[in-house]
């Protein structure tokens, strides 16, 4: 009975380190390839926040009542590639609000010039790894290659302070 009763326990620890070990995989998907948080916006105390051009957000419900005035928000960037199951990636950009509880996401936007070029990403690099960005805007460099045996091409993506985001191929 005793030796049923240690199986018992042995396959009960077993199923439970198991479902945590799935749960601590599950935070990032598989399909994220390269991601790099970098960049710095502030909203203009007399307006909203800028969201990049074309950005996925809420719109405002009619219904919700009164708008309120809220304190400046602040935030940064997070710049990732997505593989898609022809193995070519698409790479989005997020507009990340910084809170006292946790970060959120303001908005989600394709980049659809990498994703045009059906390409597969090699890197995502910030322009400086070194901390706090203290200037507006963003600037990272995507690596990607559109014949798997060729050398990577580096594309910038850049945003300035008033929300216009740039897609271009690297000059050097």
């Amino acid at each position: 009975m005793k030796a049923v009763s240690i199986a018992a326990s042995l396959l009960i620890a077993s199923i439970a380190a198991t479902s945590a070990s799935a749960q601590e995989t599950a935070v990032l998907p598989a399909t994220i390839l390269y991601s790099t948080s970098t960049g710095y916006w502030q909203d203009d105390p007399a307006g909203p926040a800028e969201a990049p051009p074309d950005a996925q957000s809420p719109a405002p419900s009619p219904a919700a009542g009164p708008v309120q005035k809220q304190a400046p928000r602040h935030g940064y960037y997070k710049l990732f590639a997505v593989r898609q199951a022809d193995r070519t990636s698409k790479v989005y950009l997020q507009q990340i609000v910084a809170s006292e509880d946790a970060p959120q996401v303001l908005s989600t936007t394709e980049l659809p010039e990498i994703t045009a070029l059906k390409a597969y990403v090699t890197d995502i690099r910030p322009e400086n790894s070194g901390g706090i960005i203290r200037e507006p805007g963003l600037f990272a460099m995507v690596f990607i290659k559109t014949d798997p045996d060729a050398d990577a091409e580096v594309w910038n993506v850049m945003l300035d302070e008033l929300g216009e985001v740039t897609v271009e191929k690297a000059s050097n």
